[in-house]
């Protein structure tokens, strides 16, 4: 890896306003990367004296002002991943990408430094495909049906045709899906875990940036229990990063993971998935390149 140059880089508005566990989500890529770039929103919270807090001379932050007009299916999002990307210097062959809601566990990072040197010299090789844990209502539970996406890219090679994809969930090259290397590494997603009344605030901005609509933000609190299909109990370790704010939550649900609420078609399908490992109609926002299938023989 000593010749290998990585560099993070990620989006935010109102990290503070909406408890993303951004400082979390950036520690979590700094021992991978020689440098972390932040798209900074235009913010109306600390979010920028947050970030200055982590004291590290690799993180960058560039100011930017969200366009109001992109408020169709999130694109304003994977605009601003895109200002990030293009920020990222020459210098630099890989780029770590995680939103503020995304956290790498350190026992993954010996993982993915081996992937990357593996597969470096692979000019076809565009990018890495991680798994995901999506957490719901608090740190004990995640979602396993199939509104949760299993996988997505979270590394690409740095080639300036690549760019943000729809509302900045995963990549393409020129509009072409990227050719990539699945790692046994996982990206812990906690977009769905925060005080009640705070994950509705966050519901409505993000309907805000998705159908235009403008709703008075947090009037109620958010009906976790009311509001998932599908539940497993979580039974791994989280990363290190996360522990003094998981010993921090301070807000009590009631969940039973043994329920399932679903129209019976979707109930058929997600057994179907638990029994055999296999996902139909799944989406893939990607390729598994050719190379990784034949190691596998």
């Amino acid at each position: 890896m000593n010749t290998i140059k990585i560099c993070g880089f990620t989006f935010v508005k109102n990290a503070v306003k909406l408890d993303f566990p951004l400082v979390e989500s950036i520690m979590s890529a700094l021992p991978l990367c020689e440098k972390f770039i932040v798209v900074l929103g235009d913010c109306e919270d600390g979010t920028q004296e947050l970030i200055a807090n982590i004291k590290s001379d690799k993180i960058e932050i560039i100011n930017s002002v969200w366009d109001e007009t992109q408020k169709s299916g999130g694109r304003v999002y994977a605009l601003e991943t895109d200002k990030a990307f293009q920020a990222v210097g020459p210098e630099f062959d890989w780029c770590l990408y995680l939103q503020a809601d995304e956290i790498l566990h350190e026992k993954d990072y010996p993982i993915i430094t081996e992937a990357i040197c593996k597969w470096h010299q692979h000019a076809d090789v565009d990018g890495f495909l991680f798994k995901y844990h999506h957490f719901y209502g608090s740190y004990d539970y995640e979602g396993n049906s199939r509104k949760w996406y299993r996988n997505e890219i979270r590394i690409i090679r740095n080639n300036k045709s690549i760019s943000s994809y729809r509302d900045a969930q995963g990549f393409r090259n020129n509009g072409k899906k990227l050719s990539v290397i699945p790692v046994d590494a996982a990206i812990f997603h906690y977009g769905w875990v925060r005080p009640p009344s705070i994950m509705q605030q966050k519901c409505d901005v993000v309907k805000k940036y998705y159908s235009g609509e403008t709703t008075e933000i947090g009037v109620y609190e958010f009906d976790y229990e009311q509001n998932f299909d599908a539940l497993t109990r979580f039974k791994g370790t989280h990363p290190e990063v996360m522990n003094r704010r998981i010993e921090a939550k301070n807000w009590q649900i009631n969940i039973d993971p043994t329920k399932i609420r679903m129209k019976l078609k979707y109930k058929l399908l997600y057994y179907f998935e638990k029994y055999t490992g296999i996902r139909f109609f799944e989406y893939k926002n990607y390729l598994i390149n050719p190379r990784f299938s034949l190691t596998k023989a």
